[in-house]
C-alpha cells in the first residue's frame, strides 16, 4: 500500500503552491491536487502587484502593511525575472487625502518595513515632471513617487510549484478532490482526473484546504465539515488599454468615493487599469467585468488622464474574485487583507487547516505561518522557514540583472529579436536556454505560432509546466493573448489537440 503524505494540500493558487514549495524543502512529502489550471483562480486576477498595500493604512493594518513591505525585496532577490521594481506617482487631488495626510503614509511606507533597495518617496512638481505629462494640465500641481513591485501573478506560482515539484512533491493540476474523509490518524482522499474522469485514492496525516474563494465549498461539500470563519467573496475588474504615456512610471488614483486605482505599464505596450471592488455571490468562476465596472474605471482613469480613457480604447478585460476573511466590515473596501487560521484537529484525528484571505505579497509568510499550525503532527513544520533566501526556478541571478541575463541570452542566441530575448528573460530566468532546447537558428525552434510564440516553448510549457490547452499558455504561462489574433490562438489549440491525440496513441 502507498504510504500516506506528510500533506495533501487542495488548490493550486499561490498560497497552495507557495505551502507545498515550503513543505517539500522541509523533508515533508507532499500532493497537490487543483480542480483547474495553476493559477487559474484568484491568483491570474491580480493587479498584478507586490506591494505593501498603501491604503491599508488608513484601516490600520499596520502588521499586515509591515510583513508585506519587507516581503517585497524578498520576493524581488528570490524571482528577479518575475519581480520588478515600480516606481508609484500618487498625484494630490483637490478636495480629497490633504497632502500633510498622504507624505505621513509615504512616510510609514518607507520606513516600517526594512526597505534596503528601493528608493525612497520623493515630492514631484507634476508641472515640470514627466509624470505630470499625461495628467490634465492646471489640475494636479503636486504629487508624490514612492516605490513597489510589479509581478508575474501566475509565473509566480508556476515557479513556486516547480519548486515544490524539483523537492519531490506530486503536483496534480486539473485534478478535483471529490471528497475527504477521516479514518483515524489519516485523511482519505478520492480524486478525480477532469480531463479523463479516473477516479484515484491518496492518504495524507494532515489536509490543507487552500482553495481560496472555494474554502468553504470545500468545507461543507466536500468535507462535510461546517466552517467556524467565514469567506467573503469580493470581486474586482481590470481593464487593459494601448499604452497611455511614453515613461515607465505608474500611477495611483484617489477616487470621490474613498477608493484607489492603479494605471500600470504592462507588458511593454499596454497600460493596466484596476482594480474595483465589489461582493459577489455564486459561482466565483462565472464572473467578468460588468459594464457597471467599465464605465467605473474609464471614468476614474478619464479624471486624471488629458486623454479620456473610453471602452473603446479596451484590448482586454478580466476580473477575479478575492477570497477575504469576512471581518463583518460594511464596506467591501475595508475588509481585510489579512489571512485568517482556522484548525479543526480532535484527539486522535488528522487535522484540517483552512485558509481564509491572504494576499499574493504574503504568500511565503503564509506558507511558513500554516506549516507552524501543524507542528504537532509534522516535527519538521516546526523548523524555520528556508524560502527567504532561496532563489525560485529561474531566479538564480541578481536582483538587479535581468537586463544583463536578457543581453546574455541574445549573445548565446543571436537569432532572437532582442524583444523576444527580453521577454523570454522575464518569463524563465536562467531556465530560458532550457525553453530554445539548444536550438541554433529561429527554424530549429519549429512551428512559430505568432509573437514570438515557437514550438520548442510551447513543449517546453507542456513539459515542464503543466500547459495542456491554448488558455493555459497565451493567458496563464505567457501574456502573449495580448498580441495573438484569434485565427493565432485557435491554431495553436489545433496543434495542442493533435499532439495530445498522436501521444495517446504511441
Amino acid at each position: 500500500m502507498t504510504r500516506p503524505y506528510d500533506i495533501a494540500i487542495i488548490g493550486g493558487g499561490i498560497n497552495g503552491c507557495g505551502i507545498a514549495r515550503d513543505a517539500a524543502g522541509r523533508g515533508l512529502s507532499v500532493a497537490l491536487y487543483e480542480m483547474n489550471d495553476l493559477g487559474s483562480g484568484t491568483s491570474s486576477w491580480s493587479t498584478k502587484l507586490v506591494h505593501g498595500g498603501l491604503r491599508y493604512l488608513e484601516y490600520y493594518e499596520f502588521r499586515l502593511v509591515r510583513e508585506a513591505l519587507t516581503e517585497r525585496e524578498i520576493l524581488w532577490k528570490i524571482a528577479p525575472h518575475l519581480i520588478h521594481p515600480q516606481r508609484f506617482v500618487l498625484p494630490h487631488h483637490a478636495g480629497l487625502r490633504p497632502a500633510w495626510l498622504l507624505r505621513l503614509g509615504l512616510f510609514l511606507y518607507d520606513h516600517i518595513g526594512g526597505r534596503k533597495l528601493l528608493p525612497a518617496t520623493r515630492t514631484l512638481d507634476l508641472a515640470t515632471d514627466l509624470t505630470g505629462k499625461p495628467l490634465k494640465p492646471g489640475m494636479f500641481h503636486k504629487g508624490f513617487e514612492y516605490s513597489d513591485c510589479r509581478v508575474d501573478d501566475v509565473r509566480l506560482v508556476i515557479a513556486n510549484a516547480q519548486g515544490a515539484a524539483a523537492l519531490g512533491a506530486v503536483i496534480k493540476p486539473r485534478t478535483k478532490v471529490v471528497n475527504a474523509v477521516r479514518e483515524g490518524a489519516l485523511w482519505r482522499l478520492t480524486v478525480e482526473d477532469t480531463r479523463t474522469g479516473a477516479i484515484d485514492t491518496s492518504t495524507a496525516k494532515t489536509l490543507i484546504n487552500a482553495a481560496g474563494p472555494w474554502v468553504e465549498d470545500v468545507l461543507s461539500t466536500k468535507l462535510g465539515i461546517n466552517a467556524g470563519a467565514h469567506v467573503r467573496l469580493v470581486q474586482g475588474a481590470h481593464i487593459v488599454v494601448r499604452k497611455l504615456y511614453d515613461h515607465d512610471r505608474a500611477y495611483i488614483f484617489q477616487n470621490g468615493d474613498g477608493r484607489i486605482i492603479f494605471a500600470i505599464p504592462f507588458e511593454d505596450d499596454f497600460t493596466l487599469i484596476g482594480t474595483t471592488d465589489k461582493d459577489v455571490q455564486g459561482d466565483p468562476a462565472c464572473v467578468a467585468a460588468t459594464s457597471e465596472e467599465i464605465t467605473y474605471l474609464c471614468a476614474a482613469a478619464s479624471d486624471y488622464f488629458t486623454k479620456p480613457v473610453t471602452a473603446a480604447d479596451i484590448v482586454w478585460t478580466f476580473a477575479g474574485v478575492r477570497p477575504l476573511y469576512d471581518d463583518g466590515a460594511s464596506d467591501a473596501k475595508a475588509a481585510t487583507r489579512d489571512y485568517v487560521f482556522e484548525l479543526d484537529q480532535k484527539p486522535g484525528s488528522a487535522p484540517l487547516l483552512s485558509i481564509f484571505g491572504g494576499k499574493i505579497t504574503t504568500y511565503r509568510r503564509l506558507a511558513a505561518a500554516a506549516l507552524s499550525k501543524l507542528a504537532g503532527e509534522l516535527p519538521a513544520a516546526a523548523e524555520p522557514t528556508w524560502t527567504a533566501s532561496t532563489p525560485l526556478p529561474g531566479g538564480d541571478f541578481d536582483a538587479n540583472g535581468l537586463a544583463a541575463l536578457a543581453a546574455e541570452i541574445k549573445n548565446a542566441a543571436p537569432f532572437l529579436d532582442a524583444p523576444d530575448a527580453k521577454r523570454l528573460a522575464r518569463t524563465y530566468g536562467r531556465r530560458t536556454m532550457d525553453v530554445l532546447a539548444g536550438g541554433r537558428t529561429k527554424a530549429d525552434l519549429g512551428q512559430d505560432f505568432g509573437a514570438g510564440l515557437t514550438e520548442a516553448e510551447v513543449r517546453y510549457l507542456i513539459a515542464n509546466e503543466w500547459a495542456s490547452t491554448a488558455d493555459d499558455i497565451v493567458w496563464r504561462r505567457t501574456k502573449l493573448g495580448l498580441r495573438l489574433t484569434r485565427p493565432q490562438i485557435a491554431g495553436l489549440e489545433a496543434w495542442l489537440q493533435s499532439t495530445a491525440l498522436t501521444a495517446s496513441k504511441a
